[in-house]
């Protein structure tokens, strides 16, 4: 079910300072994208062989703002894994007894495509989100 690794997500404290970092590494970089609905604001660090994606809370309510009042140096804050089929992916973690975070239905993600969350608690304490891979 799992597929290719497609990013690590890293919390960040100071999303400006967090690009200048990468930049003086020369990794390319993309624009800051705004996603109201996750309470975040993203950027993709492209490598070889997967993404970094940099998150910064979007608003006070964010969950990245809980994060970050936890661990205010930031910190990685998932894992994403491609699956082919989200709703097949969904109805396997379930019957396995790992939990999907929300209503267990797919939202969209930074990429346009859906995405679950499953419960770190469920997962050796690591978040992990579950996209649909791109045809």
């Amino acid at each position: 079910m799992l597929g290719s690794l497609n990013h690590v997500a890293i919390a960040v404290p100071d999303l400006t300072a967090a690009i200048a970092v990468y930049e003086k590494l020369g990794a390319t970089i993309s624009a800051p994208q705004e996603l109201p609905e996750h309470g975040v604001t993203v950027v993709f660090i492209q490598l070889p062989n997967t993404k970094i994606e940099l998150l910064h809370p979007l608003g006070e309510t964010s969950p990245i703002a809980a994060f970050l009042a936890k661990n205010p140096a930031g910190g990685i804050h998932h894992l994403c894994f491609e699956v082919p089929d989200i709703g097949e992916a969904r109805d396997r973690v379930i019957e396995n007894g790992i939990r999907v975070l929300g209503t267990g239905e797919p939202t969209i993600g930074a990429h346009g495509l859906p995405v679950l969350f499953v419960h770190p608690k469920d997962m050796f304490g690591t978040l992990v989100e579950l996209e649909l891979a791109k045809p």
